[in-house]
C-alpha cells in the first residue's frame, strides 16, 4: 500500500517535527512493515518552473510530423526575464496555458540532461514536460497543463506538482485489511503519536427511501448490505482533477477516466471498493445471488468466464452483470457515452470473495480488499462520497433515490480477562492500560465483553485483543526469554539416521532440494501412472495455493523431476538431486473434525482428529540426469543410468546397515525393462532404475535419466542402532574368477545369491565384472563373470581351500539357476 504523507496528514494532526522516517518507524512498530520511502523529486535536479505559453506556432515537417515553436514566459528563472524559445511536439495546450518547464541544466529521471540545442531549425532552450518525463505517470500523449491558479511564471514547480511529497510504501498483512486505505493508515498514525484523528468516513448521508433503484438480496450471508445511488446528467468527457490524478499515481494507480478514477480514489481513501454501472444498460431490479449451473459472464477484462455455483453474482433481468465484489461485467461498464451512473457500494463475505478470485484467477485491488474484510459500517458513506465527487467534477446531479438493502452485520462481543495481556506477553500491563489500549484501537466496552470495531473483522477471540493491547503498549517492551533446554538429550535415533542419509547422499554427489508437496492430475499424467494406481488417490486440499495443484502429493518425483529439468534447461551438464519429505495417502475415515482454538479438545476428540489424518510416510527420492562423470583428460563424459540409481540405493543401505536385494519389477514411471524393486526380506522399500522415455520427453529430461524413490520410514526402521564396522585382516586375499552360462531370464541377483551362499564364510566379496552375449554362448543365454575374493581372519588360505569354496559356489549356482561354468 502506497500512501502520500500529505494525504495522511489531512486526516491526522501530526506534529510538524514528525519526519517521514519517524512516521514510517512508528507505523512499523504498530505492525505495518515499511517497504520503501519514495521521494519523486529526488530524481529531478535543476530548474523546474511554472511557465506561461505566450505563443504556439505549428510547423509541419518533412517527416510528416508537426512541431510547435513556442515562446514561454518563465519569469526571472532564466536569469534574463525574456521569453524562452522551446520546441514542443505535444498539441494539447495553447497560448495562455500554464505549463511545467525544465530549463537547461536540469536533469530529469533516467539521467536525462536538458540543454539548449538546435532542433527542427530552432534553438530549443529547455523542455515543456509531460507526466511520464517527470516520472509522475504513464501519460505521454500530452504535456502537463496546470490549473489557471497554479502560480506565476518562474515559480518553483516542485511545490506545484507535489514533488516534495514523500510516499510511504507499506507491506500490509492479510489480517490488517483496514490499512489498505488512507483512513486506516491515518488512524494508526494517530494511535502511534497520540494525536487526534479525523475520520473521512464520518459524514451525514441521506436516509434510505423507496425512490432508489430496486435491489434484492437472495443471499444475505454472502452480501449482507448493498447500497445503490444514482448520478444523472454526468458528463463522460469531464477530466479527472489534477490533484486526484496525481494522488492516484502516487498510490501506484493509473488514471483512466473521471468515473473510474473517483471510485478508485474513494477506495484508496476509505478502503471500501466501489463499482459503477451504466444505468441505461440495466434492465429491471438488481439482484444478488449465487450463480446458476452453466451461467457465463464476460468480465471487464474481456474474458468469457464459466461461473461456479459458489460464485456470488450481481444480476438484472438480462442475466448476470457482475461477479460480486471481484469484477464487473462488460455489458454494463461505464463508457465514453455514459450519462447516468449507478453507484454500487456493497459488503461481501470475505471467504466467498477469496474463493471466487482463486477459482476465476482474478486479482484486483477491489478483490484484495473484499477478500480480507472491509468495514461494513462505512458502506453508505463511501457511496455518498463517490456521488459527491461525481457531481462536483462530472457536472452530474444526485438523484433523490437512496437504496439500502440489508443491514450492517453485528460482531460478537469478546470476553477477555483484564490480566490476560500481561500473562501472555510477560509484561506488567495494568488492567486500566489494557482497557485504554482497546479503546484506542476502536473497541467498545459492553456488559458482554469487548465489541471489536467494524473495520477489524480479524478480532474474534481474546488472544486477538491481547495482540492489540501489546502492539499499543509496544512490541519492543516484550522481554526475550529463552526456554531452558533439557540436559543430555541429544539427537533422537530418527534424527541421527536421517542425518546419516543426508551425509551419504551428499558423499555420492547428490544435492538436496525442497519442492512444494502439491500435485495435480497433469503431473501424475506426465509420470504415466495407470488409472488404478494408488498414487492417483490423493488428499485434496480445501484451500489450495494453486487450482492446478490442488492435492497433497503421493510421490516426491514430480517436484524433483521438475527441479532437475529446470537446472538442465539452464545449462547444467548433469544433475544429481535428492529430497526427503512426507507424502500423504487418504485414510478413508472421513473428514477431520474442526475444533475451536480457545479450548483443549478431550482425549476422545483428539483421537478422532488423529484418526482422520491421512497416512504420511517419509519418503526419499533421488534423480540422476545428464552427465554423471565429467569429461577430461582421463576420457569422455558418462551419462547417468539405471546402474547409478541402484548403486545409490546399495550405498545408502550399506551405510545404514540394512541388507537389501534388487529384483526386476514393472512400475511407472520407470522403464519396464530397467526397473528394480528394492527389497529387505519380504518388504518392498521402493523402486529404482531408468525412467520411461515418455516420462523423460514429457518433463524435458535427457533420455535414460534415472530415479529412486524409497519409503524412508521403513528403511530407517530396519536400520540397527549401531552399524558394526567391517573386520580388517592383514592376511592376503585369494582371488578366484568364475564365468557362468545362464538363461536370459535368470537375474544376476539370483546367481549372485547362490554363489554367495555356496562359497560359505570365507567369501569376502563378490562382484559382477562382465556380461557377454553372442554366438559363442548361444541364443537365449548369456555369460556372467564374477570376481570372488576369499580371506580368512587367522591364516593364509591355501589353493585347495579357495578352490573348494569356489567349486561349492558354482555347484549351488548350477543347482538353483541352471548355471554352467565356462
Amino acid at each position: 500500500m502506497k500512501a502520500p504523507v500529505s494525504w495522511i496528514r489531512e486526516h491526522v494532526d501530526l506534529p510538524d517535527d514528525v519526519t517521514t522516517e519517524l512516521l514510517a518507524a512508528r507505523l512499523t512498530a504498530l505492525g505495518l512493515k515499511l517497504e520503501a520511502i519514495e521521494r519523486p523529486g529526488d530524481a529531478i535536479t535543476g530548474p523546474l518552473v511554472v511557465g506561461r505559453v505566450l505563443s504556439r506556432e505549428p510547423e509541419p515537417q518533412k517527416n510528416g510530423k508537426t512541431i510547435n515553436w513556442c515562446q514561454v514566459d518563465v519569469g526571472d528563472a532564466n536569469g534574463t526575464g525574456e521569453p524562452q524559445g522551446i520546441v514542443c511536439g505535444a498539441h494539447n495546450f495553447d497560448a495562455g496555458d500554464l505549463v511545467v518547464v525544465v530549463l537547461p541544466g536540469g536533469v530529469l529521471p533516467g539521467d536525462f540532461a536538458i540543454s539548449a540545442r538546435k532542433t527542427y531549425g530552432h534553438v530549443s532552450a529547455g523542455m515543456i514536460c509531460s507526466a511520464r518525463e517527470l516520472g509522475l505517470g504513464d501519460d505521454h500523449d500530452g504535456i502537463i497543463v496546470l490549473p489557471a491558479d497554479a502560480g506565476e511564471p518562474g515559480d518553483d514547480a516542485f511545490d506545484v506538482l507535489g514533488l516534495h511529497d514523500d510516499v510511504i510504501e507499506l507491506e500490509i498483512n492479510p489480517d490488517r485489511a483496514y490499512a489498505l486505505s488512507l483512513r486506516g493508515l491515518a488512524r494508526d498514525a494517530a494511535l502511534g503519536f497520540g494525536v487526534p484523528f479525523t475520520d473521512p468516513a464520518q459524514r451525514d448521508v441521506p436516509a434510505a427511501n423507496d425512490e432508489g433503484h430496486p435491489v434484492h438480496l437472495d443471499d444475505p450471508e454472502g452480501c449482507p448490505l448493498f447500497v445503490a445511488r444514482l448520478v444523472e446528467g454526468f458528463d463522460p468527457t469531464a477530466p479527472t482533477p489534477d490533484w486526484m490524478a496525481h494522488r492516484l499515481v502516487q498510490c501506484g494507480m493509473r488514471p483512466i477516466s473521471l468515473a473510474v478514477d473517483v471510485t478508485n480514489y474513494v477506495m484508496l481513501e476509505l478502503g471500501r471498493p466501489i463499482h459503477g454501472y451504466d444505468a441505461d444498460t440495466l434492465t429491471g431490479a438488481v439482484r444478488v445471488r449465487r450463480a446458476h449451473p452453466g451461467e457465463r459472464l464476460t468480465t471487464l477484462d474481456g474474458t468469457d468466464r464459466a461461473l461456479d455455483p459458489a460464485d456470488l453474482v450481481v444480476t438484472d433481468d438480462s442475466g448476470v452483470i457482475g461477479l460480486g465484489g471481484v469484477m464487473g461485467g462488460e455489458a454494463t461498464e461505464i463508457s465514453g457515452t455514459t450519462t447516468r451512473v449507478l453507484v454500487e457500494a456493497a459488503h461481501w463475505d470475505a471467504v466467498s470473495m477469496f474463493r471466487t478470485g482463486r477459482r476465476q484467477r482474478i486479482t484486483s485491488e477491489a478483490g484484495k480488499r473484499n477478500e480480507r474484510g472491509v468495514d461494513p459500517a462505512i458502506t453508505e458513506a463511501a457511496a455518498d462520497r463517490v456521488v459527491e465527487l461525481l457531481v462536483a467534477h462530472g457536472g452530474g446531479t444526485a438523484a433523490p433515490g437512496v437504496t439500502v438493502a440489508g443491514s450492517v452485520p453485528t460482531p460478537d462481543a469478546i470476553d477477555m480477562p483484564d490480566d490476560l495481556p500481561g500473562r501472555i506477553a510477560g509484561l506488567d500491563i495494568p488492567a486500566e492500560v489494557a482497557r485504554e489500549s482497546l479503546l484506542a484501537v476502536g473497541c467498545t466496552a459492553t456488559p458482554a465483553g469487548w465489541l471489536p470495531p467494524p473495520w477489524r473483522p480479524d478480532l474474534v477471540d481474546p488472544h486477538d485483543l491481547v495482540e492489540e493491547v501489546v502492539r499499543v503498549v509496544g512490541y519492543d517492551r516484550v522481554p526475550s526469554v529463552l526456554p531452558t533446554p533439557g540436559a543430555g538429550r541429544g539427537l533422537t535415533r530418527s534424527q541421527r539416521l536421517r542425518r546419516r542419509v543426508g551425509r551419504t547422499l551428499a558423499g555420492a554427489g547428490c544435492v538436496e532440494v525442497i519442492s512444494f508437496p502439491f500435485v495435480g492430475e497433469t503431473a501424475l499424467d506426465q509420470l504415466g501412472l495407470p488409472a488404478d494406481d494408488e498414487r492417483r488417490r490423493t488428499v485434496r486440499l480445501a484451500n489450495p495455493l494453486s487450482t492446478e495443484e490442488p492435492s497433497y502429493t503421493t510421490t516426491l518425483l514430480p517436484g524433483l523431476l521438475r527441479a532437475a529439468a529446470r537446472n538442465l534447461g539452464r545449462g547444467a551438464p548433469g544433475v544429481a538431486l535428492f529430497e526427503t519429505g512426507t507424502v500423504a495417502f487418504p485414510s478413508d475415515r472421513g473428514p477431520a473434525p474442526v475444533y475451536g482454538v480457545d479450548w483443549r479438545p478431550s482425549e476422545a476428540e483428539l483421537a478422532k482428529l488423529f484418526d482422520a489424518l491421512p497416512r504420511q510416510p517419509l519418503h526419499l527420492a533421488v534423480v540422476l540426469a545428464g552427465e554423471r562423470e565429467r569429461a577430461g583428460w582421463w576420457g569422455p563424459a558418462r551419462d547417468a543410468g539405471w546402474a547409478d540409481a541402484i548403486e545409490v540405493v546399495r550405498r545408502l543401505a550399506a551405510e545404514l546397515g540394512v541388507p537389501v536385494d534388487v529384483e526386476a519389477a514393472v512400475r511407472a514411471p520407470w522403464h519396464p525393462g530397467r526397473c528394480a524393486a528394492v527389497r529387505a526380506g519380504d518388504a518392498v522399500l521402493g523402486h529404482a532404475g531408468e525412467l520411461h522415455p515418455r516420462v523423460c520427453q514429457a518433463l524435458g529430461l535427457p533420455a535414460r535419466s534415472a530415479a529412486v524413490e524409497l519409503d524412508l520410514d521403513r528403511l530407517l526402521a530396519l536400520a540397527p542402532e549401531v552399524v558394526t564396522a567391517p573386520e580388517l585382516s592383514s592376511l592376503p586375499v585369494a582371488k578366484e574368477d568364475v564365468a557362468l552360462l545362464v538363461a536370459d531370464d535368470v537375474t544376476v541377483a539370483e546367481v549372485e545369491d547362490a554363489l554367495r551362499e555356496g562359497a560359505g564364510p570365507l567369501l569376502e566379496s563378490i562382484r559382477l565384472f562382465d556380461v557377454y552375449t553372442g554366438e559363442q554362448v548361444g541364443a537365449g543365454r548369456r555369460s556372467l563373470a564374477f570376481a570372488l575374493r576369499f580371506r580368512a581372519p587367522d591364516r593364509t588360505l591355501t589353493e585347495a581351500e579357495t578352490g573348494a569354496a569356489r567349486d561349492a559356489a558354482v555347484a549351488l549356482a548350477a543347482e538353483r539357476c541352471g548355471a554352467v561354468q565356462r
